[in-house]
């Protein structure tokens, strides 16, 4: 089965949300948090690291990142790991693979026509939301 992360990033102030606006299918042209491929026998924190790293510039040293749910996609035969973090300090991106953008929490992150997921980034931050205070200290 293969593995995915996605990893929620928000700036130094908890006022917003990083984003990642795809170049390629699936999903092109539509918003998405950053992530990628966990490799083969890498522990899912440490590709959740690698891969924020690769595409944003962001290190284990300005972000700590808690898991914060799983996703199982049994018909497709893959997993989505979720992790949530905020920066501890403000912090200049770098675009990778795509562009990147920190978005405003006004948004309707349900809405397909803009976000990738079928609705997951939105019932993704629903969550994180829900848990603010304990994730993002």
């Amino acid at each position: 089965m293969q593995g995915y992360n996605v990893i929620v990033v928000y700036d130094n102030n908890c006022e917003k949300l990083l984003m990642c606006k795809r170049r390629k299918e699936p999903y092109k042209g539509l918003l998405n948090l950053v992530g990628g491929k966990i490799q083969a026998n890498e522990e899912g924190l440490e590709a959740a690291y690698r891969e924020l790293e690769e595409e944003t510039g962001i290190s284990r040293r300005d972000i700590n990142l808690t898991h914060l749910m799983d996703f199982t996609y049994y018909i497709h035969n893959c997993y989505l790991e979720v992790y949530v973090g905020k920066l501890n300090r403000e912090f200049k991106v770098f675009e990778d693979e795509n562009e990147l953008l920190w978005t405003n929490f006004n948004n309707d992150f349900f809405d397909m026509t803009q976000f990738a997921g079928e609705g997951n980034i939105g019932h993704i931050i629903e969550h994180v939301k829900m848990s603010k205070d304990i994730l993002l200290r």
